[in-house]
C-alpha cells in the first residue's frame, strides 16, 4: 500500500509549516519540516566554522545529519534546538546553502525516509517537485511580500528576537529570487498543485481548504 503524502511548498513565511502542522496534526500523519534540515546544516556549519559555501563540508554535515523532530521540538545530535534554528541568521544561512546543488543531494534520502504510514505532510520548496512527485496532494502556498513580512515580524517579536519590516521585506525579496532562480530544483508550483495565496486567509481558513483538496483527492483516486 503506497503512503499517502500531502506536500506543501511555498516561499519563506508563506504560512506553509503552521498549515503543514496543522494538517498533519488534524489527519494523524507524521510531519516533515524539510526547511529545517537546512537551517539544522547551517546551524551546524556555523558551529564548526565551516564556510557557507564550503559545498563539500557542508554536504558532508548533511549526509549525517543528527536531528530528530518530537512534538514541534527540533534536536541536533540530542539537543533541543527549536529555537535556534529559528533565528534570523540561521534562516539568512540555510537559505544560501540551499542554492547548493551537493547539500540538497545529500538531503535527499533523509527526506524521503520520512515517508511512513500512515501519511505524512511534507512542507519545504521542492517537496512536490522533487521529494514526492508522486504525492496524494500537492499545494503551494504563497502570499505578498508585506503579508510574509508581517508574519515573520511577529513570529520574532513573540520569540524575543528583535526585527526590523524594511530589513525583513528586503531579505524575504532577496530570499525569493535565490529560491527561484536556482539551478537545483528551484523554487515553483509543481504539475498539478493547487496555488493557495494566504495573503488574506487565517491559518484555519488554510488548513480548511488543504483539508478540503485532501479529501476530494482522496475520493477521486478511489473512484
Amino acid at each position: 500500500m503506497i503512503v499517502p503524502v500531502i506536500t506543501i511548498d511555498g516561499p519563506t513565511a508563506s504560512g506553509k509549516g503552521t498549515v503543514a502542522h496543522r494538517v498533519a496534526k488534524h489527519l494523524g500523519f507524521h510531519y516533515l519540516d524539510s526547511g529545517a534540515l537546512y537551517r539544522l546544516t547551517a546551524l551546524s556549519a556555523i558551529r564548526q566554522n565551516i564556510a557557507l559555501d564550503n559545498e563539500d563540508a557542508l554536504a558532508a554535515i548533511a549526509r549525517v545529519l543528527p536531528c530528530l523532530f518530537v512534538k514541534g521540538h527540533v534536536f541536533l545530535n540530542g539537543e533541543d534546538v527549536t529555537d535556534a534554528v529559528r533565528a534570523e541568521e540561521i534562516g539568512v544561512a540555510a537559505s544560501k546553502i540551499a542554492v547548493l546543488p551537493t547539500v540538497r543531494q545529500a538531503l535527499v534520502d533523509l527526506q524521503v525516509g520520512f515517508r511512513a504510514s500512515p501519511g505524512l505532510v511534507a512542507d519545504g520548496r521542492d517537496m512536490g517537485t522533487v521529494i514526492f512527485p508522486d504525492a496524494t496532494q500537492k499545494v503551494y502556498l504563497t502570499a505578498s511580500v508585506d503579508a510574509r513580512a508581517n508574519r515573520r515580524y511577529k513570529q520574532l517579536i513573540e520569540k524575543g528576537f528583535s526585527a526590523n519590516m524594511e530589513d525583513l521585506v528586503k531579505d524575504l525579496t532577496e530570499r525569493d529570487a535565490r529560491d527561484i532562480s536556482r539551478t537545483s530544483a528551484p523554487l515553483k508550483p509543481a504539475p498539478g498543485a493547487y496555488v493557495l495565496d494566504t495573503s488574506q486567509l487565517t491559518v484555519n481558513e488554510s488548513v480548511y481548504v488543504v483539508l478540503d483538496l485532501y479529501a476530494k483527492a482522496l475520493k477521486l483516486s478511489s473512484n
